[in-house]
């Protein structure tokens, strides 16, 4: 623990792969990685100086245009994102430009966050226990990464009315910069991103309530969209 009684990060991180490990234990697979912490607002808020990461199972992955089950979850919230698609492993400190050729395919997403926490109050090491708030994520039709993807409009709606608006510039001012810093925070802690894997590179908007019986949707532009149902 550290002086002011919470876990110190590595600490945090350390129960976080605990938390991974019994998931795979029973039988998901690890297929990706999620950031957090892509605004600088947020960092600000939260006095630190750099994102926050968790791992992704095969059992968060949500069928695009598929449904969950809010009873399967504390108080969750959604999130308007961008995903990467690996085509090859990419591990360390590497800049965008050598970043962007590991990179198979980008889609429009939708991350659900979920917390122990009452309120969504917590410590920085609280949150990072906690995988990140990560819980659950949807991603839409994939595209060729060679498109421009740095500055897209991005809408989220729920049943149809538009909730949050924003861009994907939103993300640390390209969602490439993202990507690098999953390479180099993941490839730290032994566990370099590999081919095949889906990078959640943060959310472009506030994240929403989510309600029993709500369609949740986003549209990015020239990506399309992605899609889920909430059951109760």
């Amino acid at each position: 623990m550290d002086p002011d009684g919470r876990l110190a990060l590595d600490a945090a991180y350390a129960i976080q792969a605990a938390s991974i490990r019994r998931r795979i234990a029973r039988g998901e697979r690890r297929i990706g990685v999620k950031m957090g912490f892509t605004s600088r607002a947020k960092m600000l808020q939260m006095g630190i100086d750099d994102l926050i990461w968790g791992r992704l199972t095969s059992g968060m992955a949500i069928e695009e245009g598929g449904s969950i089950a809010h009873s399967a979850y504390v108080h969750p919230r959604v999130e308007p994102e961008l995903a990467f698609l690996l085509r090859r492993p990419l591990a360390g400190d590497v800049t965008a430009a050598e970043a962007l050729p590991a990179v198979e395919a980008v889609a429009p997403a939708l991350e659900i966050i979920d917390s122990r926490y009452r309120d969504f109050r917590f410590s920085l090491p609280a949150v990072i226990a906690d995988n990140a708030s990560s819980s659950g994520f949807v991603v839409g039709a994939w595209h060729s990464p060679y498109d421009d993807f740095s500055n897209l409009g991005m809408v989220m709606s729920i049943d149809g009315h538009a909730v949050q608006i924003g861009s994907s510039a939103a993300i640390l001012g390209h969602p490439l910069r993202s990507l690098v810093a999953a390479a180099r925070l993941s490839a730290a802690a032994g566990e370099p991103l590999q081919a095949g894997w889906t990078i959640m590179a943060g959310g472009a908007t506030p994240a929403v309530w989510l309600k029993s019986g709500q369609h949740l949707s986003v549209e990015v532009e020239r990506l399309g969209r992605a899609e889920f149902h909430v059951q109760s």
